[in-house]
C-alpha cells in the first residue's frame, strides 16, 4: 500500500526557501513564541504548549487558527515562528518564503484519518463510497446534487446538508484532492469554516448533515456525530468500508483520507533559545501528547529522523 507520506516528507529536508545562512535574531526580539496554521493540528500545538509553559513559567506561547493557507501567509511574512499544516507546503508558498529569505525545517507530528460523520439519528447511512463523495462534493453538483437520494436511491428524498473547512484550510485541500483527484476543486453551496468546531456543531444540531474534519474532533464529540465508514474501491484497501481507527489510519488501510500533519519551523527563530527549548520539547513530549488529543504517533523512526534533522540545524559543523 502506498503510504500517504511522501519521499520529501520522510526525508526531513530542510525546503531551501532562501539562499543564505540563518542570521539571529537581535536581542530586541520579543519573547513569546507565535505559532499559527491549521485548526486540526491546533490540539497537537495546544497541548504541547500548555505542558511546556508549565514546565517553564516565563515562557508565553500563543496557537492561532487561521487555516494551513492563512498560517503558511503569516510564516512566509515572518510574523510566526512556527506554522501548523494539515498538507505539506505548496510550491507556491515556499516560493514565498524564498522571496522573503525564510529557510524552514519541516516535522511530521502526527497522523490523522478524515472523518466523514452524519447525524447520529441519521438512520440510513453506515457508509459511502469515495465516487459517492465525489458525486457529493464535486464542482458540478452545486445547486444540482442536493437530496440524500441522488446518492443512492435507497436512501430517503430529503434534502443533504453540507459542513465542510473553508478553503484556506489544509483539510479542504486535501479532502478535494484526495476524493476529486484535485486540490480546491469544490462545490461552493455549504456550510464552512475553519474552525472544526463550528463544524462539529452543525452537524450535530442538523439531521439532514453530513460533514468532514479531523478525526480529534470526532472523538472529543462521539456522542453527537456518527462515523461514516469510507470504501475507496480498490482491493488493497481490505474487504469494504473502512473506518479511521490507529490501526487503519497508520498502515494506510484508511485510504484515501489518512494523512500525515505536521509543524514548520522557520530555522532562523531557533537562534532564540526559547523557541529551541519549545522545539526540543515538542520532539520530546510530542509523542505522548498527540495520542492524549487524538491523533496517532509517527514512527520512532521518523521522530528521530526530525531530531536528527533540528539537531543537525542547530549544530551544522556535526
Amino acid at each position: 500500500m502506498k503510504r500517504v507520506l511522501s519521499a520529501l516528507v520522510i526525508s526531513l529536508s530542510i525546503a531551501a526557501c532562501g539562499g543564505g545562512a540563518s542570521q539571529p535574531e537581535s536581542s530586541s526580539a520579543p519573547t513569546v513564541i507565535a505559532i499559527d496554521g491549521s485548526s486540526t493540528v491546533f490540539p497537537i500545538a495546544e497541548a504541547v504548549a500548555e505542558e511546556f509553559q508549565r514546565a517553564n513559567p516565563s515562557a508565553r506561547v500563543t496557537v492561532g487558527t487561521s487555516g494551513t493557507g492563512g498560517g503558511f501567509q503569516k510564516f512566509c511574512r515572518g510574523e510566526t515562528d512556527l506554522a501548523n499544516a494539515s498538507r505539506p507546503i505548496k510550491a507556491s508558498e515556499a516560493d514565498t518564503c524564498r522571496a522573503a529569505g525564510i529557510q524552514f525545517i519541516e516535522i511530521p507530528v502526527a497522523y490523522d484519518g478524515l472523518s466523514v460523520v452524519v447525524h447520529p439519528r441519521n438512520t440510513w447511512v453506515t457508509s459511502m463510497t469515495t465516487a459517492e463523495l465525489k458525486r457529493l462534493w464535486q464542482p458540478e453538483a452545486q445547486g444540482a446534487v442536493m437530496k440524500w437520494s441522488q446518492i443512492r436511491p435507497e436512501w430517503p428524498d430529503r434534502e443533504i446538508h453540507l459542513y465542510g473547512p473553508g478553503t484556506d484550510s489544509g483539510t479542504f485541500d486535501y479532502f478535494t484532492e484526495a476524493v476529486m483527484g484535485k486540490a480546491q476543486a469544490s462545490r461552493g453551496d455549504y456550510t464552512a469554516s475553519e474552525d472544526d468546531n463550528v463544524l462539529v456543531q452543525g452537524v450535530s444540531g442538523d439531521e439532514g448533515a453530513l460533514g468532514y474534519f479531523g478525526f480529534a474532533y470526532y472523538e472529543e464529540n462521539r456522542d453527537k456525530l456518527k462515523l461514516v465508514a469510507i470504501d475507496d474501491g480498490k482491493a488493497d484497501n481490505g474487504a469494504g468500508p473502512i473506518a479511521p481507527s490507529s490501526e487503519t489510519v497508520r498502515n494506510g488501510t484508511y485510504a484515501p483520507l489518512s494523512r500525515p500533519m505536521f509543524m514548520y519551523v522557520n530555522t532562523a527563530k531557533l537562534a532564540r533559545p526559547e523557541v529551541t527549548a519549545f522545539v526540543q520539547f515538542l520532539l520530546a513530549q510530542g509523542p505522548t501528547l498527540v495520542t492524549d488529543v487524538g491523533y496517532f504517533a509517527i514512527s520512532d523512526a521518523e521522530l528521530q529522523q526530525a531530531r536528527d534533522r533540528v539537531a543537525q540545524t542547530l549544530s551544522p559543523s556535526r
